[in-house]
């Protein structure tokens, strides 16, 4: 596996890695890294490779945009000085512009997402060893509805920072795609979005899966 002996592992992104996490450290005892992938990861960490005594911190904060991240970047980032950063953004920068159409100035067109990934990318890449991007997604199996067609142009922007900058990559939408084969979107996301344990289990494989997570420990 990727992870070594005690590194911090910093996950940071919107609603879909907060999932009631402790604020303002998402860390610890009773529930800290929150009900989502984040603590799902840390949960197989734990149990199957407890001697590596890795530091899952959960800095996801529910309705944010990369806009956000980007204010709170210099704290929740860089004054932590993880091993390992993995970043899930962009759902709400495409959302608001469907759920909000006539509120602009809430919306985060891919011109500016792509400039400020881009931006963060580049000033953490010198100090953080291994960063994982992973795409924004929208649980729809039809490409061409139109939240879903946007969304799938944001991930394509993803794919394009992460080859830039030598990047981890991890597709989650390719990985809800392949249940959604056999499930319809209600049974993982009700709204299309927030998945449900199932849901939250697909994303925390795809990522044990990028750092080569042995399923046979």
């Amino acid at each position: 596996m990727k992870l070594k002996k005690e590194q911090k592992l910093l996950f940071i992104g919107d609603s879909v890695t907060d999932c009631e996490r402790l604020k303002p450290d998402g860390e610890g005892l009773f529930q800290a890294l929150g009900n989502g992938y984040v603590s799902f990861v840390d949960a197989f960490l734990q149990s199957s490779y407890p001697a590596l005594g890795i530091r899952v911190v959960n800095k996801g904060i529910s309705g944010d945009t990369v806009r956000d991240l980007k204010a709170r970047w210099q704290e929740d980032v860089m004054e932590q000085k993880p091993e390992w950063l993995v970043i899930m953004i962009g759902i709400n920068d495409v959302w608001r512009q469907f759920d909000s159409p006539f509120i602009s100035d809430h919306h985060v067109y891919i011109e500016e997402y792509q400039k400020t990934l881009d931006e963060l990318v580049t000033q953490t890449k010198e100090i953080v060893g291994n960063i994982v991007l992973m795409t924004p997604y929208f649980i729809e199996p039809n490409s061409e509805d139109a939240m879903r067609a946007k969304m799938d142009a944001y991930g394509q922007v993803v794919s394009q920072v992460a080859k830039k900058h030598e990047t981890m990559f991890i597709d989650t939408q390719q990985a809800f795609n392949k249940i959604l084969e056999n499930l319809y979107p209600a049974t993982i996301a009700w709204d299309r979005v927030h998945p449900n344990a199932t849901g939250h289990i697909v994303l925390a494989k795809a990522f044990l899966n990028k750092i080569e997570f042995d399923w046979e420990k």
